[in-house]
């Protein structure tokens, strides 16, 4: 869907709004393909919660086999939009790596929620909260350098806000074409990202850093719940 309705977005860059149409469909793809597999997942989680408590209690299971068997089933391969960025080796793996630990931090929060939560009412609920919060500091509704500075922290808090600035730098940030900004007059692309959307080159390694943290923090902590806590009423 999202490859047919952005098809060929990437290949010219004339003024800001073409910025914003990619930083749109990055924006989109990345939150709704990861929204969707964390809500699709969470009540196939929840049923293999149910099992796993019975397999225990006969002791036929180990609950750490649980966090590696079912994140690995559970991490959906979706189709990766066409957006036509510069073919470059180097663009399409860091591409390709921002969207993958993008639904795998998804995937991960979905398990751990159910996990930390008795019953999938709340943890659906939890995770539509959370993910308010992710959608709004993303950096897409409103740009880094646009929030009040006691907020930014919350924005460098975000999975989301990390994958949109790995995703649109890493795509655009050696872009040197002229583009015409209203109210500012003529910048290279790079000097656009750096001065309204707040993404700068030095930070992109922290973002990736950032990225496998947080998967680490989900699956450890959706391990521990899994193990430790037990909700099942007799």
């Amino acid at each position: 869907m999202f490859g047919v309705v952005f098809w060929k977005i990437g290949t010219t860059i004339k003024d800001e709004q073409d910025v914003f149409n990619i930083l749109g469909i990055v924006y989109g793809s990345a939150l709704f393909l990861g929204f969707m597999n964390c809500s699709i997942l969470q009540p196939v989680v929840a049923m293999e919660r149910v099992v796993l408590y019975r397999e225990k209690a006969a002791g036929m299971c180990v609950g750490g086999v649980t966090l590696h068997a079912g994140a690995g089933a559970h991490l959906l391969v979706d189709r990766v939009p066409d957006d036509r960025f510069e073919a470059a080796a180097g663009k399409f793996l860091w591409f390709f790596l921002y969207l993958v630990m993008s639904f795998m931090y998804y995937t991960l929060y979905g398990m751990m929620t159910v996990a930390l939560t008795p019953n999938i009412e709340i943890a659906m609920g939890l995770s539509f909260l959370i993910f308010i919060f992710w959608n709004v500091f993303s950096g897409f509704i409103i740009a880094r350098e646009l929030m009040p500075v006691w907020w930014r922290w919350v924005y460098w808090a975000d999975p989301a806000a990390w994958t949109v600035y790995g995703l649109m730098f890493s795509q655009l940030g050696d872009r040197t074409e002229q583009i015409l900004v209203p109210g500012v007059g003529e910048q290279t692309v790079r000097e656009f990202l750096e001065g309204y959307l707040g993404l700068r080159g030095r930070d992109l390694e922290l973002v990736t850093c950032l990225h496998l943290a947080v998967i680490g923090l989900f699956a450890l902590l959706f391990f521990l719940a899994i193990k430790h806590l037990n909700f099942q009423r007799r």
